[in-house]
């Protein structure tokens, strides 16, 4: 099936949840690692992808803070998923223009990986063509919390006076302060939910969900979606 879009009206910051790396695998009789290597794939297509046709701003949930309860050996295996990427970042972007960023709380994770994530970010973020932020060890409403107690912190040293607190100034204490708020949402994987996903950002996004798992997702799913949000007619305050 074709969808024309409008290339005039791409949606500036799409956010995906990436959903279904384990059913696939299962699916198919493979370990869930299997799964997750296909789902990795599958970001590095769609990063291309979103480029193409004009996005600039691709921010996907990796590794929430919920997943450090999944068992040992699952996490070992997306941490060393995650170090291959990262290592190879400019094999998996395919040599594009990518800035590469990491959203989240990551004090976790191994300190050889943090020192991998530092060098890809300070290596990309001349960067121009796409902003793909990756969320790790990353919750909403942890990200919440995180600001509000940024900003009680610099409250008590008066560098921030209560009546200067609006919705503009808290955002700027959030992990996507320099960058817009998403347009668009897109969840694979069958459920209608965000998941702790960019809950303060998504306010006035658009939501778009699929059964198609992740390590299925394709360039086609990507332009459904982006048809779908330019049939919306996106109105705020309920006018």
């Amino acid at each position: 099936m074709k969808f024309d879009i409008d290339l005039d009206n791409v949606p500036v910051h799409v956010g995906i949840i990436m959903d279904g790396n384990g059913r696939f695998a299962t699916a198919k009789g493979l370990a869930r690692s299997e799964g997750h290597k296909a789902g990795a794939e599958t970001l590095r297509r769609i990063a291309i992808d979103a480029a193409d046709i004009g996005i600039k701003y691709l921010t996907v949930y990796a590794f929430s803070t919920e997943n450090w309860k999944r068992p040992k050996d699952e996490v070992s295996g997306i941490m060393k998923l995650l170090y291959k990427y990262l290592k190879d970042w400019d094999k998996y972007i395919g040599g594009r223009h990518v800035r590469i960023r990491v959203i989240g709380d990551i004090s976790d994770f191994d300190p050889v990986l943090k020192k991998m994530i530092e060098f890809v970010e300070n290596s990309t973020k001349k960067e121009t063509e796409l902003t793909l932020n990756i969320a790790l060890g990353y919750g909403g409403r942890n990200e919440i919390i995180s600001a509000a107690k940024k900003m009680a912190e610099d409250y008590k040293s008066d560098k921030l006076k209560l009546d200067e607190v609006n919705e503009d100034v808290f955002s700027k204490y959030l992990y996507t302060s320099d960058i817009p708020d998403p347009d668009l949402i897109i969840r694979p994987g069958g459920e209608v939910r965000i998941s702790n996903f960019l809950v303060w950002q998504s306010a006035y996004s658009e939501f778009y969900f699929t059964d198609t798992l992740w390590p299925d997702f394709t360039k086609e799913n990507l332009l459904e979606a982006v048809a779908y949000y330019q049939s919306k007619h996106r109105r705020f305050g309920g006018l």
